[in-house]
């Protein structure tokens, strides 16, 4: 199976960006959810980012929180995300990254959490809310399983911590582009060009930039600037919880073959 490293780093090696969509599972539905990582996957994703519903989202802004909400006020539960992955046909060539906060990792015990994405075919896990400073055990267990763990660069992060956190991070490391949480915004923050040319200085690995890629423009933008990874989350959530879910449906895979052709 893909490991989310090597799918990047093949398409880094080919001098391309690779396109990294997120939706959040269960939202408007589960059936619709696994109907969606097939479209996106028929559309240009590279890999997909996964999100487990969470009731306290603080890195989410409120299109992300909202989807949550709803996923929650269905039932959601990681069982039932963990099964949309483990159905996922082309999970061996389309790594699945779990995006989730680490209550539930600490709820279930990390061993056992990781065992369970693992026994499904997740290949990748992003924690916005997991410090550097702690963590090294789980970075450790996750390598043991064949997990990578991916670390956030923030644009206040400092020269020290930026290298810290490259040698740390796996899979990729994710560069966020804006101070604060999720969200579509109309302007790439200007830091990231700076902040890109910086971690190239100090790492060799991957650099995926997200948080507030809405558009094509955007993420051809980001390209230009030596990302490796273009990752748009809101703007697909927003598309596939208008109407019905087959109209959200067709609005995500239209969207994101075009963000694809962008980033091309």
């Amino acid at each position: 199976m893909t490991s989310v490293s090597d799918r990047l780093k093949t398409i880094q090696q080919n001098s391309s960006c690779a396109l990294i969509p997120f939706i959040t599972a269960g939202d408007p539905d589960l059936e619709t959810t696994a109907k969606a990582l097939q479209i996106l996957a028929d559309n240009g994703a590279d890999a997909i980012e996964l999100g487990v519903p969470y009731s306290d989202p603080l890195a989410d802004g409120p299109t992300i929180q909202a989807a949550a909400t709803r996923a929650l006020q269905r039932g959601v539960k990681l069982e039932d995300v963990l099964e949309i992955v483990q159905t996922f046909p082309n999970k061996t060539e389309i790594p699945i990254i779990l995006f989730t906060y680490y209550n539930p990792i600490y709820y279930r015990g990390a061993k056992n959490f990781l065992q369970q994405i693992k026994d499904v075919g997740v290949k990748g896990l992003v924690i916005p809310d997991l410090p550097l400073e702690e963590s090294e055990n789980l970075l450790q267990l996750a390598t043991q399983m064949g997990i990578e763990i991916t670390l956030l660069v923030a644009p206040t992060s400092s020269q020290d911590r930026i290298k810290a956190i490259a040698e740390k991070s796996q899979g990729f490391i994710y560069l966020v582009s804006v101070t604060g949480v999720t969200g579509m915004r109309t302007e790439m923050g200007s830091r990231v060009k700076d902040l890109l040319a910086e971690l190239r200085t100090v790492t060799d690995k991957p650099i995926g930039v997200g948080f507030g890629i809405s558009s094509p423009e955007q993420a051809q933008q980001i390209k230009e600037w030596g990302a490796d990874a273009a990752i748009v989350g809101s703007a697909l959530v927003k598309r596939l919880a208008q109407g019905t879910p087959d109209e959200g449906l067709k609005a995500i895979g239209e969207f994101c073959k075009s963000l694809k052709e962008a980033i091309s």
